[in-house]
């Protein structure tokens, strides 16, 4: 990707953890990610190490193929960008790819002393899962990102 794209609360970052809990366990992960899957206007943005994060994870937890198979048709989904080695995945992703969202399951992003902290660098809002599915508003965000009155869901959250 050439030059990070503008801000944006409709591009959504999810960690490895979110990303393999949507795939293996369902529940507040699979809400969160129904949501941008439902809706062409929003992106999913991560990285390649993102997404390897991801794929380790559910290889570990069942087959090597299950885990290929699922990284290749995420990575047909997201919007890719490029991030130093050594950053940490989701924070890059979100800084390179525009995001104004992470969703993460892990308590060192999600906690009140990593915002503050994170605030002062990055215009980004980290949050639990079922906190994200519970305060992402597709009908309020989207007069604002895309303009006009919000026509609903326009895909079918099974068939990415």
């Amino acid at each position: 990707m050439s030059g990070r794209p503008e801000p944006s609360p409709a591009r959504v970052v999810a960690d490895a953890d979110v990303l393999a809990a949507d795939l293996l366990v369902g529940g507040g992960a699979r809400d969160a990610l129904d949501i941008l899957r439902e809706h062409s206007w929003t992106t999913l943005v991560a990285s390649d190490p993102l997404l390897d994060d991801a794929a380790a994870i559910v290889a570990s937890l069942t087959d090597p193929d299950l885990a290929s198979d699922w990284r290749e048709k995420v990575a047909a989904w997201r919007d890719r960008v490029d991030h130093t080695d050594g950053d940490h995945p989701a924070l890059a992703s979100a800084y390179h790819g525009g995001a104004m969202q992470v969703i993460s399951l892990d308590p060192t992003l999600t906690g009140p002393k990593a915002a503050a902290g994170l605030r002062d660098r990055l215009p980004v809002s980290v949050r639990e899962p079922r906190a994200f599915a519970t305060v992402f508003d597709p009908e309020r965000l989207y007069p604002a990102v895309i303009g006009g009155e919000y026509p609903g869901p326009d895909r079918d959250a099974r068939d990415w």
